[in-house]
């Protein structure tokens, strides 16, 4: 164990002190980080520039429905002839012209934009609600019937999700917020197995590569070595995982806390997921109580917990596979008609990820969250909308099993492929290996 300590340390040390170690660690928080603050500060500082619309409505229609704002004007050009209107947006006077057309009908369905740069598409968008609304209004009206009555008996309806134990007891789950959860815990275990993966594959390669390998067995035995790396290089990605969570967070909480006091306006318009789950009345008291509601239906204790351990276990199971895949081959081109076989059930595994969050509880998405090959990610997928304790628990110790066991296969591979140069393998010599005492 003492020399198993050793090896842990050297990769560790040597790992963690590498400069691209360095630069990963400090530059993932800045880029999660920026993924939240970006937009929020190009929405408060750095909008588009104000444009000018030249409106030729030969319908008449919508000649005073279209509202100016600090973003764009409106200018109504009653009787110009839109050639000559765009002739005024080739020079710059306008933006962009918006031109409807005289319809033959009595309701105006289409209509063109005239532009030298990209329309923005919020004013796209914004140009069709204002026309969209206009010609229903006057549906309603050539009908009978007031737009503000059918305006006043529209109702939003809000649905609740309660699900219900076995015990009778009830909690409100919001299905959009573990969705994104259980997709974005996915991916992470996914990435960090395949990256850390690679790793231990590499550093193997490389050392038999160059030949160095010949000299640390000599002093170690190769369960040893293999053993030491794996666990090295997992204690680095655990590093570098602890560290982007705790600067991201402080990252986020210190951009959160000094906007929030110094700007009224981000205040008030709250998160943008508060703003897509609670719609129109994200400034409103009931709209901060839905963010408290949110927060409070995520178990963090139960999905942290979960996270550690699936994470660790399928990065061990697969870091063992990928050490076999490493003493087998003398360049990264030969490691990949082995790596192909291991990386297939992770792949499937996310795949079937998007199957997962419709039907977490389906009998597929239980299957898959108990195959050890792909529970690290489909267990991860359910853990947000809740997975009874035996199946967490049973899911855990098939992978830990399946992880013993493998380290038996590739110990038995490790030792022999370890010292074995210039020879092209066959799957059938390979499982010759396993049968050696």
């Amino acid at each position: 164990m003492n020399k198993i300590g050793l090896i842990i340390k050297r990769e560790y040390m040597t790992r963690v002190r590498k400069r691209s170690f360095l630069i990963l660690t400090f530059l993932g928080p800045i880029v999660m980080a920026a993924i939240y603050i970006i937009p929020i500060m190009l929405a408060l500082h750095g909008g588009n520039d104000h444009m000018r619309v030249a409106v030729v409505d030969e319908s008449h229609w919508f000649e005073n429905r279209f509202q100016d704002t600090k973003d764009h004007t409106f200018v109504l050009m009653p009787g110009q002839p839109i050639d000559s209107v765009k002739n005024l947006v080739k020079s710059g006077v306008f933006d962009m012209a918006l031109y409807v057309p005289p319809t033959q009908l009595n309701i105006p369905s289409n209509a063109v934009v005239y532009s030298i740069r990209q329309v923005p598409m919020e004013m796209e968008t914004y140009i069709s609600s204002v026309m969209q609304k206009e010609i229903e209004d006057q549906k309603l009206m050539a009908k009978g019937v007031d737009p503000e009555i059918v305006s006043a008996v529209k109702t939003k309806v809000n649905l609740s999700i309660m699900r219900m134990d076995d015990k009778g007891n009830e909690k409100e789950t919001f299905t959009k917020v573990q969705f994104f959860l259980g997709i974005g815990l996915a991916m992470m275990v996914y990435m960090f197995i395949l990256f850390f993966g690679g790793q231990v594959m590499q550093g193997v390669s490389e050392e038999k590569t160059n030949r160095i390998i010949e000299v640390i067995v000599s002093s170690v035995k190769p369960f040893q070595l293999m053993m030491g790396k794996i666990i090295g290089v997992s204690l680095v990605a655990l590093t570098q995982f602890v560290l982007w969570v705790l600067l991201t967070g402080g990252l986020y909480l210190g951009f959160s806390a000094h906007m929030g006091l110094s700007n009224p306006e981000l205040l008030s318009q709250g998160t943008v997921m508060a703003q897509e789950i609670t719609a129109n009345d994200a400034m409103s008291n009931e709209g901060v109580q839905n963010i408290v509601q949110i927060v409070q239906s995520i178990d963090f204790g139960t999905i942290i917990c979960s996270f550690l351990i699936f994470f660790i276990l399928g990065y061990l199971l697969y870091a063992t596979l990928y050490a076999a895949v490493g003493s087998l081959v003398d360049n990264n081109t030969d490691s990949q008609q082995f790596t192909l076989p291991i990386t297939v059930p992770l792949i499937v595994a996310i795949i079937t990820s998007f199957y997962i969050v419709n039907n977490p509880d389906s009998g597929l998405s239980v299957w898959l969250s108990m195959i050890p090959f792909t529970s690290p990610i489909s267990m991860m997928v359910r853990i947000p909308f809740g997975v009874p304790i035996w199946q967490v628990v049973l899911s855990a110790v098939l992978l830990a099993g399946t992880f013993v066991l493998m380290t038996w296969m590739a110990a038995k591979i490790y030792r022999t492929g370890i010292l074995m140069y210039g020879k092209k393998l066959s799957y059938k010599e390979i499982f010759k290996w396993l049968k050696y005492k």
